[in-house]
């Protein structure tokens, strides 16, 4: 084979890679030896203390990196975060890269990791995408605690009325598991408990994380926590941790997960992996605490949001933003010209076949999202994040539906040439950032009821026509306004793939209703979950996992991780 056809995979290029020690990054970052905690030569976490010290410093400019619906094997958008930090680093801006820390179920499932690939990547990349500095054990450990309490709670009397048939707090654990989506717990006999149905979500699916991601502090954490609602009693009303009296010890066992975790990328750029609530089920976003701490330790943080801007951008702008008390600065649209296909009626199979008539069909995808970020008030550009299966004419076509359009593109080629290959994006967000009147606003008041959030989430950003509520549903609005929650943002758990809440329907859906099934309360991390169509908590592994393919070499060194 000619040496040119051959592609390195992420793992390869990243062992080649030379990491400075991380003490080095954080001395160029001005944290001191006792604000920083190493774990290891090449990662480490940084104290509290740090954003505490800062307080009183100017923010840097927040740049938001979302995408179009993707297809199953995503579209780079954490490749092109990393490679946008790198590129701005090379334009001579201090620069930080703020993102979220990955699962082990997708790392061993199909997803992949959450680290970039190619030359855009952040490192350690092995250790990151499996066990990184435990902050995710730590939350299935505090999960899982929470757990224990409830149901010791019952077994020792159950002083506070608790019914067995309506506790919705479940365990946890990070791997895709479709055979924990629902268990049995107590059998035995008396002395193993009482016996119930429960069931496992995957730990970035726990409220625990979000809780993590959302607070300030510890206390604010501490608070978060015995606000969370874990079941009901036989009389209805709802029985928060706090109840339970074990917010201090569940805040106890996540002391050290809340410190921000300080990385690299190849190019040095320093880089925050904090926190991974998943997109379509959580909020999709990185802690608030990393990213604050960036904003005072850089001038240009770059940070991302799950999946497209119907899921992680929206909730990152009405309930991130919200909580954080920030402004973004700028947001960029990943797009791909595979990703526009698909959404344009080709089948995943054939993506790497050119076609026109597909990729202008599915443009409207594109269109859509620019609307959304408009809505906002924020100024985007278009990243086309470049694959080696595009021709030249896709690409012709495609820079002329920009400029019919009149939005603003730059062709990044991160992943092969890592920062050089982000240039012209920075350039052009740099000029978005200086150029436009910044006009952020929330799509909806929290003082708006529930149902008129949803249903401006549903027509403001995916362009449905309405909001159908389930039986179920609907009495879960009554009562949660009730219970004093109705002045909380919406958190909508719905399929990446699609605008609307069937995976099917691409490009841009018209006349169609999104489907609300099931309400659940997230009082701790202070939003109300709002369950469409089929969104599982629990993944499943795929046919064929990817964990199959990962080894380790007698060195220890990491085989097959992408």
């Amino acid at each position: 084979m000619n040496k040119k056809t051959i592609v390195k995979s992420d793992i390869e290029i990243a062992m080649e890679s030379k990491m400075k020690p991380i003490l080095e990054i954080a001395r160029e970052l001005n944290i001191e030896e006792n604000e920083f905690e190493p774990y290891g030569k090449y990662k480490g976490k940084i104290s509290l203390n740090v954003l505490k010290k800062l307080q009183s410093k100017e923010n840097g400019k927040l740049i938001l990196v979302t995408a179009i619906n993707p297809t199953k094997a995503g579209e780079g958008k954490s490749t092109v975060t990393v490679g946008l930090g790198d590129a701005l680093k090379k334009r001579g801006k201090k620069s930080i890269i703020a993102m979220r820390e990955p699962s082990l179920g997708p790392v061993m499932g199909v997803k992949g990791g959450a680290t970039g690939g190619g030359y855009s990547q952040i490192l350690p990349m092995d250790e990151i995408n499996l066990h990184f500095t435990g902050d995710i054990h730590a939350i299935t450990c505090a999960n899982n605690a929470l757990s224990a309490f409830i149901d010791n709670h019952i077994h020792q009397g159950n002083e506070l009325g608790i019914d067995p048939e309506h506790i919705i707090w479940k365990r946890c654990l990070d791997l895709n598991d479709r055979a924990l989506r629902q268990v049995t717990v107590g059998l035995g006999g008396p002395l193993n408990g009482t016996p119930r149905t429960d069931g496992f979500d995957i730990t970035v699916a726990s409220e625990i994380m979000a809780v993590l991601c959302l607070a300030s502090d510890l206390d604010d954490l501490k608070k978060r926590i015995a606000r969370m609602i874990v079941a009901y009693t036989f009389n209805g009303e709802p029985v928060s941790a706090g109840e339970l009296g074990v917010e201090g010890a569940l805040t106890l066992l996540l002391k050290d997960a809340l410190k921000p975790n300080l990385v690299q990328t190849i190019e040095h750029t320093p880089a925050l992996i904090h926190g991974g609530p998943f997109a379509n089920i959580a909020h999709g976003c990185n802690s608030i605490l990393a990213t604050k701490t960036a904003l005072k330790l850089g001038d240009y943080v770059v940070t991302e949001a799950g999946f497209g801007a119907d899921l992680g951008a929206e909730k990152f702008l009405n309930i991130k933003m919200r909580y954080a008390g920030l402004t973004p600065s700028a947001v960029v649209i990943v797009a791909t010209i595979r990703a526009l296909k698909q959404n344009g009626g080709v089948e995943y199979a054939d993506l790497k076949q050119e076609n026109l008539e597909a990729l202008k069909a599915g443009f409207v995808n594109l269109v859509k999202h620019c609307e959304t970020i408009s809505k906002f008030g924020l100024p985007a550009v278009v990243a086309v994040n470049r694959f080696m299966t595009d021709t030249d004419e896709e690409l012709t076509i495609l820079e002329s539906l920009f400029r019919e359009h009149g939005i603003t593109f730059a062709l990044t080629e991160v992943w092969e040439k890592g920062g050089l290959g982000g240039i012209d994006l920075a350039d052009k967000v740099l000029a978005a950032i200086e150029g436009n009147e910044n006009n952020f606003k929330h799509l909806y008041n929290l003082e708006d009821s529930l149902k008129y959030k949803i249903e401006t989430i549903a027509r403001e950003v995916y362009g449905a026509d309405g909001v159908e509520f389930s039986d179920v549903a609907e009495a879960q609005l009554a009562t949660f306004e009730k219970f004093g929650w109705g002045n909380l943002p919406v958190c909508m758990a719905k399929s990446q793939y699609s605008l609307s809440d069937d995976p099917k329907k691409l490009g841009r859906p018209t006349g169609f209703k999104i489907h609300i099934r099931q309400l659940k309360p997230s009082i701790g991390a202070g939003f109300i979950v709002c369950l469409t169509g089929n969104v599982m908590t629990m993944p499943g592994l795929p046919k064929r996992p990817a964990g199959l393919d990962m080894n380790v070499d007698a060195d220890g060194n990491a085989v097959g991780l992408f």
